[in-house]
Parts: C-alpha cells; sequence; structure tokens
C-alpha cells in the first residue's frame, strides 16, 4: 500500500537507503499524494482534510526510528516474514551502526512488548549495572566535591553494557527468526558503509574534544586528522567482525567470549573498573510494568530503574480532573497547569526513585488517584508556585507498592516500544579497541553526590547513590497506550530529563486534542524539572502565551528542541507512522 512521508526528503532518503544492498521497495515514504482507493479510505478515516501534517499510513507493518537505514533494516526484517520483536531488534542492531551517538552495542535501555498471542505486556529491563568494584563517593575529589568529568568522559565512567544481552534476549524469547538473519542488515551497513549525513557530521565536530583523546575512536570517526564529515563513507570493520560473533555465538560472545575479553582489556589499561566478571554475571530483567488509566486509555510504560512510567502516570492522573480539551493544546492555562504538575513529580523523583532491585520506591503512592488529586488541589490555576517552596511529596499513605527511541508494530498486532541509550551523544567517547565499540558514561545516571545535580541538571538522592551491580536511575519512558486491550499508541523520546515530558506530551496530545502522530509530533514543546525553576519552551508558542504565562509567573526559556518522538498508532486497521522532525535523519517506513 502506498505511503505518505512528509518530514525526510527525498533526496536524503534515496543517499542513505542507497548504502543498502537490497533497493528500496516501491512502498517506501513517498511525498506524492495518491488516490488509490486505500489511501481514499486512510485519509478518510484520518480526516486528512482537516489534518495539517500527514503520518505515514500502512496496513501490515510500521517501523518508526531515527534513522532511515535503520527503520529500513526493520521493515525488510517485517518482509521476511519476522514479527515485531524480530523487526526492533534488527533496527536495535543497525541504529548502533548508523546512529553511533545513541544506537549501540556498549550501552543499555528499556523495552516494552505487547504479545498479541497471549495479550501479554512485559516491560525488558537492559540497563547498564554498576561494576563489582564502584563504590557510593568514586567521582568525589579530595574536598569531597565532585570531579569535572570524572563521571562522563573516562573509563570509570562505564557501566556494564546491557543492550546486547537485551536484544538476543528479547529475540529468542518473542522472534520467531534466526539471530543471523535478524543482523544481516547491521552488519552489511557496518562492512559496506554509508555516507555520513549532516546531521551526524555536525554532532561528531560538537564532540571532537572528547572523542578526539582516544585513538581507537579517532580511527573510526575521523580523517585527516578531522572528524568525518557530511558525505563521507563511514565503514566500521571492527564493528561488523564483532556484530558477526553476536550473531553466530549470541550474548555470550559479548559477555563470556573475545568481545568482553576486549572490552576488559580495555578497562584494564585506563583504569576502569569493568571486569570479566561483571560481564559474566550481568543478566536481563522482564519486569511487571507500570500502568495507569486516563480517560479511559491504558497507559502501559516501564517501572524503576525509570522514573519515567511512574511519574508520566502520575502527571496524567493529576490531569484527569482538568477539562485540558476545553482549554486547548498550547494555552496558557494548559501549559501553566502541566508545568506546575512537572514540578511535583519531579520533585518526587529527586526523592523516591531508584532501583528497587536495592531500594524501596513507593509505586502504588506515587500512582495512585488520590495522591494525584492531593497534589493537584495545590496547584494555583493563575499563580506558579516557586520551586524553592516545593519538597517532595508523601505517597506513602497512599501505598497499599542521548538515547535513541523506536517503534514497530506488525500486523498480528505485536508492539514493542525500545528506548536505548550511550547516555550522552557517543557515550564516554571511548570505543573498546578492536571491537568498534563505543562504551557508556551512564555512571553519571547515578547521584555522584546525593543533592548534586548530574549532567542533565536531574538532582537525586540517596535511592540513587552508587552501589556495586545496581541499575542507574533513567528517565527514559517507552510507553504503549491501550485502547479496548490493543495497542492504540506506541511511543517514546530521546531526550534526557526531558523524556518524560516529551512522552507526556505525545500521549496527551493524541487522546485530548485528536492528534495524529505527525501532528503530535510537530507541535512545540514545553518542559519544566523542578529545578532549575524554568519553564523552557521550544520556538513557536505565541507571544501572547508566553506574556500571560509570565503573568502567571512562569520563568520562560526559549531554548533549543526537546525530545525526537518515534510514534505509531494503530486506527481502524490501518497503521500510522511519524518520526520527529526535529531529526531530519528519521523515517517511518511501512507496508
Amino acid at each position: 500500500m502506498p505511503i505518505r512521508r512528509l518530514f525526510l526528503p527525498l533526496a536524503v532518503v534515496a543517499a542513505l537507503l542507497s548504502a543498502c544492498a537490497t533497493p528500496a521497495p516501491h512502498d517506501a515514504a513517498r511525498a506524492a499524494p495518491t488516490t488509490t482507493a486505500a489511501a481514499q479510505s486512510a485519509a478518510a478515516a484520518y480526516d486528512f482534510d482537516m489534518d495539517v501534517f500527514h503520518p505515514v499510513v500502512a496496513k501490515h507493518g510500521m517501523v518508526v526510528s531515527e534513522q532511515a537505514l535503520a527503520s529500513q533494516a526493520g521493515l525488510e526484517t517485517l518482509k521476511a516474514g519476522g514479527n515485531a520483536v524480530d523487526a526492533a531488534v534488527a533496527v536495535g542492531f543497525a541504529l548502533a551502526v548508523v546512529l553511533p551517538n545513541a544506537g549501540n552495542l556498549g550501552g543499555g535501555g528499556f523495552m516494552m512488548v505487547h504479545s498479541a498471542q497471549d495479550g501479554r505486556d512485559i516491560a525488558l529491563d537492559f540497563r547498564e549495572t554498576a561494576p563489582g568494584r564502584a563504590s557510593r563517593d568514586m567521582y568525589l575529589d579530595a574536598s569531597g566535591q565532585v570531579a569535572d568529568g570524572r563521571s562522563l568522559f573516562t573509563h570509570l565512567a562505564v557501566g556494564v553494557p546491557g543492550s546486547v544481552a537485551g536484544l538476543t534476549h528479547a529475540q529468542q524469547r518473542w522472534g520467531t527468526l534466526p539471530l543471523s538473519r535478524v543482523m544481516a542488515p547491521a552488519i552489511r551497513l557496518a562492512e559496506r558503509g554509508y555516507p555520513v549525513s549532516q546531521t551526524l557530521a555536525e554532532t561528531l565536530a560538537k564532540t571532537a574534544k572528547t572523542m578526539g583523546q582516544w585513538p581507537a575512536t579517532r580511527a573510526i570517526f575521523w580523517r585527516d586528522g578531522a572528524p568525518l564529515k557530511a558525505g563521507d563513507p563511514l565503514v566500521q570493520k571492527d564493528l561488523a567482525r564483532s556484530l558477526r560473533l553476536i550473531a553466530s555465538q549470541g550474548a555470550r560472545a559479548f559477555y563470556q567470549g573475545p568481545i568482553g575479553q576486549k572490552i576488559v582489556a580495555e578497562m584494564a589499561r585506563h583504569g576502569g573498573l569493568i571486569s570479566a566478571q561483571d560481564l559474566a554475571r550481568y543478566r536481563v530483567v522482564e519486569r511487571t510494568p507500570i500502568v495507569g488509566e486516563y480517560r479511559g486509555f491504558r497507559v502501559v510504560t516501564m517501572p524503576p530503574p525509570s522514573s519515567g512510567g511512574i511519574h508520566l502516570v502520575q502527571i496524567l492522573n493529576m490531569m484527569e480532573g482538568w477539562p485540558v480539551r476545553d482549554w486547548g493544546a498550547g494555552s496558557a492555562q494548559t501549559i501553566h497547569h502541566m508545568a506546575e504538575a512537572m514540578k511535583l513529580a519531579y520533585a518526587d523523583r529527586s526523592e523516591y526513585l531508584g532501583d528497587t532491585d536495592f531500594v524501596k520506591v513507593p509505586v502504588a503512592g506515587l500512582t495512585s488517584k488520590a495522591y494525584a488529586r492531593a497534589l493537584a488541589a495545590t496547584i494555583d490555576a493563575t499563580h506558579a508556585r516557586p520551586s524553592s517552596d516545593i519538597h517532595p511529596g508523601k505517597p506513602q499513605p497512599y501505598e497499599s507498592d542521548q538515547t535513541t527511541h523506536f517503534s514497530v508494530v506488525d500486523a498480528a498486532g505485536n508492539a514493542v516500544a525500545v528506548t536505548y541509550t550511550l547516555n550522552t551523544n557517543f557515550g564516554s567517547g571511548i570505543v573498546a579497541d578492536g571491537t568498534g565499540i563505543l562504551l557508556n558514561n551512564e555512571m553519571d545516571d547515578f547521584s555522584a553526590k546525593p543533592g548534586v545535580a548530574n549532567v542533565y541538571g536531574l538532582i537525586g538522592g540517596e535511592a540513587n547513590a552508587i552501589q556495586p551491580d545496581k541499575r542507574p536511575l533513567s528517565s527514559m519512558t517507552p510507553t504503549l497506550v491501550m485502547k479496548d486491550g490493543q495497542p492504540w499508541l506506541v511511543t517514546g523520546s530521546p531526550g534526557g530529563a526531558r523524556i518524560i515530558t516529551t512522552v507526556l506530551e505525545t500521549v496527551v496530545d493524541a487522546i485530548d486534542f485528536q492528534m495524529n502522530p505527525a501532528e503530535a509530533a510537530a507541535t512545540p514543546r514545553f518542559h519544566h524539572q523542578w529545578w532549575p525553576d524554568q519553564l523552557r519552551v521550544e520556538k513557536g508558542f505565541s507571544p501572547d502565551t508566553l506574556r500571560l504565562l509570565r503573568g502567571y509567573g512562569q520563568h520562560i526559556a526559549v531554548m533549543p528542541t526537546m525530545g525526537r518522538t518515534q510514534t505509531v498508532q494503530v486506527r481502524d486497521g490501518l497503521l500510522y507512522g511519524a518520526s520527529d522532525p526535529r531529526n531530519p535523519d528519521g523515517a517511518a517506513l511501512g507496508y
């Protein structure tokens, strides 16, 4: 079925897809309008005549990611007979090649899976863990202050990676194709290379100082003494060899085989902490999702060590009593109320959230509708409450208990939402010599010193203090929204501290304001995280709206864009996909 795509120029799509061995299918994204009966039916179903932005439309399967080549890998896998999990794993491995600043083998993340076969929803945790030799005060200097850069750009910043374990676990547990078949597109892209996009070239240039200090990193991402430029071919032979080992031996090659041995050797040469024992004992965890109800929809999202799911549900619970549809999308009244709710949720995050394998998190209290009503009652409709007056709440009485995202839905109704990360762009910037694998700097997501903000400005407490084998707190929020027991919206985003609010606004735009995924992605975003006391907004809001918000006492700061959502909506038997226009390299592809 022909599909439509407005965000990615056709010339860019053509250049990127030319790097694949297989030609772009005839039903890859098109910008031209169609007049087929199927297309007319889709337009009628979504009332395209009223929509400003149009999503990609397909019937059998949809893959949405931040890189067109990775989306193509997922589409190729679906067409080969794979299900949504097969396609998601293909995308995950391909992004490690074509989106090296965020896609990864040397990081970790979360996956939400809806199985159409038994109706179950599973949260798969493959977050990094602290090495066995990690200690609470390892990032403090002799005076007890946080040492600048130690938790970000040194070998001490690297947590035990979980991505390979997570992707191969999902493939074995829910996939239908051989791992070697699913990984074939990633291997091909690493072996043959592809042209560096303008977006990747700019990211490499911005990180040149930290990346350039490591010879193994320069050997891959630099040429003639400078970072690769747009149009330069990026060939990754070492990474291709690592991928081939994983394809033939599974996760064992990474955690107990030759890849792991090279990672341990890299650590030993530079004072890192990861040992062979750390790698060998790494395990993924299948967790029970956080589940909320919002205006008749069921929100299924990630539990701790993600803070995202809890606070997504917490804010939606506060919003449920407000007539935001009547107030309108982008109105000062809507933004003010949501910003005040965000402050309250992020204050709770600073106190209570951590790895539930190590600390008691009051999940039931934080996600209680009664607790949300109590918090919402403190919000003044016309006056912003200063952050200095807001402290973590008391959820216990209500107890009874740089990053990338991609979304995949198949014809059978299986749905997968994956957010995984190296943390900042290219993580630590360190490539484990001989592997082609960039290593994360995820240890910065712990509270290096409780009460001191991390690189994203987030304040953490004792619950997120460093302990061996503990998983650092995350904001990643892969989310499924269910209607009548079936997937209705599959979404998520990168963005550090701003992930939670980006996903929140995507869900609210879909449910309250009835936006399609393309419209929601194109809508200006806003964010408040309690500290600093600042309502961050993208450009595009009405000056009148900003004037009203300032009148309420909100401290407005117009700042760079937030989030890059990758969303699929299921409606009337069709799949509607949109890749966020904030990243021109992304693509929604379906058939």
